[in-house]
């Protein structure tokens, strides 16, 4: 399993009319081997900017960024990265099973039937594995999404919004499934979330971001032991939890004259 360090990462971007962006600002974060954390804040302050950059899909403006102390993009070459966006963007020509084989063919491996099968059973998608996509719901694409992440027992699970465009009783359901899944699977997860609850009910450690450009403005410790429940989520001290960090994403109101 991989360790992520970020030290003093910045990130501009330079738009089409030459405009800078400064997307993100001295962020220093570590995460630990097999830990769990939930990246929160405002939309356009910079959360999937840095999945992107774990994940090697971009590169820091300053600033460093290691998985295992290697740029992410070995992590990238040796296939030990898997990511599920909010987009399952499964290929819908192919079936699940399909689909599952598709890490290991451009890989140029051939596809482990042994693990494509424990993925599908893992994920409960058993009896599924000749339907195409158009024939899934919503949370069904998702979990083949995140099984197909899995595929080749990556040391990294990026997770940016996966169960973002999901009604919310599909997406509580879903919350369950993945926290059973990164039980059995104990991989290093990052996730991109603006839910609240879904980050603590999921994460070991919660980061709340700032606007704009984007900063760690705090850090939590989820005290909740696992495994989860749906009661979890009715506890008393989760509701004020919630309603900390809920505050802490508000905008700060500009004195008035």
């Amino acid at each position: 399993m991989a360790t992520i360090q970020l030290s003093q990462v910045n990130k501009d971007f330079r738009l089409s009319r030459g405009k800078l962006v400064h997307a993100l600002s001295n962020i220093d974060l570590t995460v630990q081997e097999g830990e769990f954390i939930a990246l929160l804040g405002p939309s356009g302050c910079g959360k999937s900017t840095i999945l992107h950059l774990i994940a090697g899909l971009d590169e820091p403006s300053t600033g460093t960024v290691l998985v295992d102390n290697l740029a992410p993009q070995e992590l990238q070459t040796k296939q030990q990265l898997g990511i599920a966006f909010q987009e399952h963007a499964l290929l819908p020509w192919r079936s699940v099973q399909g689909n599952l084989e598709l890490p290991f063919q451009i890989a140029g491996r051939t596809p482990d039937k042994a693990r494509i099968a424990a993925l599908i059973e893992l994920v409960g998608l058993k009896g599924f594995e000749t339907a195409r996509p158009s024939q899934l719901s919503g949370g069904m694409k998702q979990r083949a999404s995140i099984a197909r992440a899995l595929c080749l027992d990556p040391k990294l699970l990026l997770l940016d919004e996966p169960f973002g465009a999901l009604d919310a009783v599909t997406r509580r359901s879903l919350n369950l499934e993945l926290q059973r899944i990164w039980q059995q699977q104990r991989v290093t997860t990052v996730l991109v979330t603006h839910t609240v609850e879904e980050a603590l009910f999921l994460a070991d450690r919660v980061l709340v971001m700032t606007g704009r450009p984007g900063r760690i403005l705090r850090e939590v410790t989820v005290p909740f032991a696992r495994s989860r429940t749906p009661g979890t989520m009715r506890l008393e001290a989760f509701h004020r939890l919630v309603d900390d960090l809920t505050a802490s994403l508000q905008p700060e109101e500009e004195p008035r004259p």
